[in-house]
């Protein structure tokens, strides 16, 4: 009986000399409060200039939670009110101040709070205040990690809000390239400088299938390309994931690279350009180059650079019928003929009309090739020594091959 009566006489000294650090917390927490942001400010450097967490911001936030903290300490059965420490977490994730450093912040906070609780605590020396001290320094941390949760939950929760915002906004932006509608007063130049592009760069588009619906087939591509200094714009649509890429000449290879690298379906790239004015007509000849491809197969593209390649692709029904009129009679041959005939066209017209340098590249002899030529010229009725007729046929093998991707 004696030890039960001792026992509850020190619990009770005990939630005494409890009361009494809290209410002495209490006392001191305007000077603390003022002691932590002049900690905080010498310790990070975030902090150290008020253009990204106004100084007055910083203070408030403090004194709210070290007065949650105080305030649980007081009571430690009863959860102390959390909303504090969320508003801190939102407004910091506004503010686009780092998590790290706004977490450290609550370190130091609570760990000089316990400083001062155990200075009070030596101070008094009474058995019954040092146990009081250590049940409040349990306590203190748990509700520091609570702080902690809840303000990572929502700087995060508002992180991603804003993120989203923004991904919108830069989609509403690209959207807007790629039609060539003005947004309110801004042209395509201010657009861009929105978009963060270079303005000094060459420019390409970029069009992908997406991988299933509005599921994006270049996954991380834009933090790729930024690894290696390379800014770039996207959009998502449910059938294509399509962007704008700024490069310098010497980084072509690199975005090549980085493209192949990361495409999971077909992709399409246009032909280099300059003015942001022309990036409609570069949508639709990156979305050329990608039906060039074989259906379900990842591979990238890239659009020729030929200005006749272009031109086909501005209207491809008059390519069609251009194909059909010029090399009807080729196309219309058994498959074994005609692809070898026009692989010698190809061949012949893209190594400066040699037989010689067209034979070594399809690797058959050069009378092979005048012998497919000469076919070529029966069945069209155009010799390929006259210009016109050689233009003629130029153009209709540069609309077969849009079109076989097509088909």
């Amino acid at each position: 009986m004696g030890d039960r009566t001792g026992a509850d006489g020190a619990g009770r000294a005990r939630a005494a000399a409890l009361a009494e650090l809290v209410a002495w917390a209490g006392r001191r927490l305007p000077r603390l409060i003022d002691d932590v942001c002049t900690a905080v400010c010498e310790r990070i450097e975030l902090y150290r200039e008020d253009d990204v967490v106004p100084r007055d911001d910083l203070h408030r936030s403090i004194a709210l939670n070290l007065r949650f903290m105080i305030t649980g300490l007081g009571d430690p059965e009863v959860t102390p009110d959390l909303a504090a420490p969320s508003e801190t977490g939102r407004r910091r994730a506004h503010q686009r101040a780092p998590l790290p450093e706004v977490l450290q912040v609550y370190r130091i906070g609570c760990s000089m709070l316990f400083d001062a609780l155990m200075a009070h605590a030596r101070r008094d020396g009474t058995p019954a205040t040092l146990d009081a001290l250590l049940e409040a320094a349990s306590t203190l941390w748990r509700l520091a990690d609570e702080q902690a949760l809840v303000l990572t939950e929502a700087y995060r929760a508002t992180t991603a809000e804003l993120m989203a915002v923004r991904q919108r906004r830069r989609s509403a932006l690209v959207e807007a390239l790629f039609t060539g509608r003005p947004v309110g007063d801004a042209g395509p130049w201010e657009v861009g400088k929105l978009l963060g592009l270079p303005l000094d760069c060459k420019l390409v588009v970029v069009a992908a299938e997406t991988c299933g619906l509005a599921e994006e087939s270049l996954t991380g591509v834009e933090r790729r390309l930024a690894e290696h200094g390379i800014v770039s714009a996207w959009q998502l649509t449910p059938t294509t994931q399509a962007g704008v890429v700024a490069m310098r000449d010497e980084q072509s290879t690199a975005v090549l690279e980085i493209l192949r690298a990361a495409a999971a379906a077909r992709t399409g790239v246009s032909p280099p350009y300059v003015s942001l004015t022309e990036t409609p007509r570069a949508l639709h000849l990156a979305r050329t180059a990608l039906a060039e491809s074989p259906a379900g197969k990842a591979e990238v593209r890239v659009f020729s650079t030929s200005p006749l390649a272009a031109l086909i692709a501005h209207d491809p029904d008059e390519g069609r019928r251009l194909a059909q009129q010029v090399l009807g009679a080729v196309v219309d041959l058994p498959p074994e003929d005609r692809d070898a005939l026009l692989d010698t066209l190809d061949a012949f017209l893209s190594h400066g009309g040699s037989a010689d340098r067209a034979a070594r590249v399809l690797h058959c002899h050069p009378n092979t090739v005048r012998y497919r030529l000469n076919r070529i010229r029966e069945l069209t009725g155009r010799p390929l020594n006259e210009p016109l007729a050689l233009a003629e046929l130029a153009t209709a093998a540069q609309a077969v091959r849009l079109n076989a991707g097509r088909s």
